[in-house]
């Protein structure tokens, strides 16, 4: 069974519990790495999470949720093997699999309401990396780092 780990801020709290249950709902295990309050807490603390459990492949994908998914991205993209994406509608993150093969998906409670939110994330997690010329442009962005 594929394991997404699933993190938040405070302002994320809301929408995760929705994308959780849906997720869990298609057969997916989901580790959920908090937060679990609304109390204001810092998102790169939640990137990092999400973002770490991935690279040491304790789970398949990540998906992380802030105000706009920006900056919980950015703190994703710090770790060493992670291709996180900030997305509003499904195209890209569809795409952002098939040819970026990315690793966390994130996106904005502020930006963004439950049922796209869903959307995205179906769009995203059914995609699968094409490899090929796509492959050979991953690994030019895992040689920058």
């Amino acid at each position: 069974m594929m394991k997404i780990a699933i993190g938040n801020d405070h302002t994320g709290l809301e929408l995760k519990l929705q994308i959780k249950a849906h997720v869990e709902s298609k057969g997916y295990e989901v580790l959920d790495l908090g937060t679990n309050t609304t109390d204001s807490c810092d998102y790169p603390v939640y990137g990092e999470k999400v973002a770490r459990i991935v690279a040491n492949k304790d789970a398949d994908l990540g998906i992380a949720i802030c105000g706009t998914g920006v900056g919980i991205s950015l703190a994703a993209n710090q770790v060493p093997g992670i291709r996180a994406v900030v997305c509003s509608e499904p195209y890209t993150a569809m795409l952002s699999r098939k040819h970026n093969n990315t690793n966390v998906l994130a996106f904005g409670a502020r930006v963004i309401g439950v049922e796209l939110a869903k959307m995205i994330v179906d769009q995203w997690l059914d995609a699968e990396f094409e490899g090929g010329r796509h492959k050979d442009r991953i690994d030019m962005i895992a040689a920058i780092e």
